[in-house]
This record gives C-alpha cells, structure tokens and sequence, in this order.
C-alpha cells in the first residue's frame, strides 16, 4: 500500500487533476443523459483498488480486515493522504477529500474506487467534482450509505455502480455469502448467491428496468438538484439507517408528495436499520415495515421488502445502472445484464 503524492497535471497530461472551482449545486436544469459512457472493468488479480473517505472518518484499524480480504484476493490497495484524516464528522476538508477523490478516479493505475465508509459529507464534495470526466473513467465505485449521492450521479450519466460493502463493514464477521457476493460482484459475475435470503412480497408482480436507488435520506436529499434521481420505468432500491419510524414516514411521503416513486416499475425495500428501536416517545410509534407498507402498498408496484442489502447485518453487492428482472411474488431480484466489461 502506499500514499498518493499530489502533484498538479501538466500539458503531458499527468495522472492527477486541478479541482474544479466551487460551483453551485442546484441552481441549473438537470441535464438528461441517455447514452452509456461505457461499464467498468471486471478486477482480476493484480489490479489496483484506491480505498477514499470521502464523508466521515475512521481509524485504520476499521479498514484492517477489509484491506486483507481484498490482498488475500490478489489486489493491490492504494491510501490517499485523506483516507484515515479527521476533521471532526469529516475525512479532512472537502476540498482533501474532493481531491483523493478525483485523483483515484483519474489514476490510470486504479482500477476501482473503494469507499472506506459513509457516515456524512459526500454531498458537500458536488459543487467541486467534474462528474462528468469521473463518469468517463469508467472506474468501478464502491459503496452505499452517504455515497448514494455519487452514486446517483455516476448513473445519471451511464456509468454503473456497485451498491456494497465498504472497507469498515467487513470488521466484522459477515455470513459466506456476503463475501461471495460482493468478490463476484467485483469481477462482474452474479451478486447474488443462492445462499442469500430472499425478500419477502409487499405487492405482488414482475418488473423490469434499471436498478438504481440506495439510502432512502440521500435520495431525498437529491430531490431537487441537478442529480436528482429519475425514477421513472426504474427497478428502485431504498434502505436507510438510524431513523426515527416518523421520519421514514416523512421521507417515503417526500417521494410520493414529489411524484418520483409513483413512477418506479418496481420497488426494492432493503432494511430500516435500528428504527424501530428510534421510537419517539413524545408522539408515538409504528413498527417500519408497517409504515412501508402503508405508504408504497396502495402504489400497485411491484415491492418487495427485506431484501438483504445496504446498512442490514447481511447485505448482498448490488450493481446500480444495469438492468435487471424484480418477481416480488417471489421475493427475488435478477440481473439480465453485467456490471462489467
């Protein structure tokens, strides 16, 4: 492993790349991308895998078993000079990690762009990226939680995505197929084992279309930005963690009061982790599932719910971008197509 040493690009077209000025975020038209920029790269041994923080922070020790996991595998690891700062909730300025970020996207010898955690701070790094160049690298991103955000802008603009585990989530230990998921995942074979547990029907029906989607909070932090995400005719993947039952509730009806998810072809219910131990005592509770079910139930979408994927104990690596096939009277997702080339 070893520490990127920044360096300004040169007219001979170096590997790193300037910041972009400070732009603003939310204050123009979203611009429609229809096109694919091409898909990432499946990884083979030997390949390079940049491990970034570019929300909160974590200590080394966090990303030990994660790092090992992906050598043992034969992939080399990269640090950034930001991967292991804090600057109280943050991983170091948005600028340091807005930097590592652009940098590990730009470096022809990464191969992949490994988020080290989530937490908060990835929506602070959008006015400073050029999401279009790090769409046309083609690298494969990894990562769920916070990172939703970049997610959703990668696929806006055709790139696909790995919705998976990040370096501090295997610290602990995880069920087999967890780890076959996401090592198949990354070399572009089926993500999901046949040892993963099924999701459980809450409408039943088939859909077909994109995948797209991740923690419920960011998706509707987006609305109304330039990456707002387009549900329409889309496969939507929703989790979250640490929210009170009322405010799943006031997120789901954000989503309906704004017409997004009345237009999904299908709809892909994850987990609401530790919200039903957020009770708010001042004003009563409802078990989630309950409130899922009351607010996307009458949408006559194909749904499924408890499917293991984002901040659950167990999740599977889920791609976004690419098309797959939701039979929610089975409980079952399929991709029809691969994350890589």
């Amino acid at each position: 492993m070893n520490y990127l040493n920044r360096k300004k690009e040169s007219a001979a077209g170096d590997s790193c790349v300037y910041l972009m000025g400070l732009r603003s975020f939310g204050g123009e038209a979203p611009l429609i991308y229809s096109l694919p920029m091409g898909k990432p790269k499946a990884l083979k041994p030997g390949d390079t895998i940049s491990l970034i923080s570019p929300a909160s922070p974590l200590p080394p020790e966090k990303t030990e078993r994660g790092i090992r996991l992906l050598e043992d595998q034969g992939y080399q690891v990269k640090l950034y000079p930001s991967t292991y700062s804090a600057k109280g909730y943050l991983a170091g300025t948005d600028e340091e990690r807005a930097s590592d970020l652009i940098a590990a996207f730009h470096d022809p010898h990464t191969q992949a762009v490994f988020c080290s955690r989530g937490g908060y701070g990835a929506s602070r790094l959008m006015p400073f990226l050029d999401l279009d160049g790090l769409a046309k690298s083609t690298k494969l991103f990894i990562g769920f939680s916070d990172v939703t955000v970049i997610h959703a802008a990668l696929n806006r603009r055709g790139l696909p995505t790995l919705h998976g585990p990040m370096a501090i989530t295997f610290s602990p230990d995880r069920e087999p197929w967890v780890y076959e998921s996401f090592l198949q995942a990354i070399k572009g074979e089926n993500p999901i084992p046949l040892a993963a547990p099924k999701g459980d029907c809450l409408t039943p029906g088939t859909a077909t279309g994109t995948v797209i989607g991740g923690c419920l909070s960011l998706i509707c932090d987006l609305l109304g930005t330039p990456e707002q995400i387009d549900m329409t005719d889309k496969i939507v993947l929703i989790e979250d963690v640490d929210e009170a039952p009322h405010r799943i509730d006031a997120k789901l009806t954000h989503l309906l009061n704004s017409n997004s998810i009345q237009r999904a072809a299908g709809i892909v219910v994850g987990e609401m982790t530790r919200t039903d131990e957020k009770e708010d005592k001042a004003i009563g509770t409802l078990p989630w599932r309950e409130i899922v079910k009351d607010r996307l139930g009458s949408l006559n979408i194909p749904s499924i719910i408890n499917f293991p994927c984002g901040h659950a104990t167990q999740m599977l690596s889920l791609p976004l971008g690419i098309k797959a096939d939701l039979d929610a009277s089975s409980g079952t997702m399929k991709y029809t197509e691969s994350l890589c080339e």
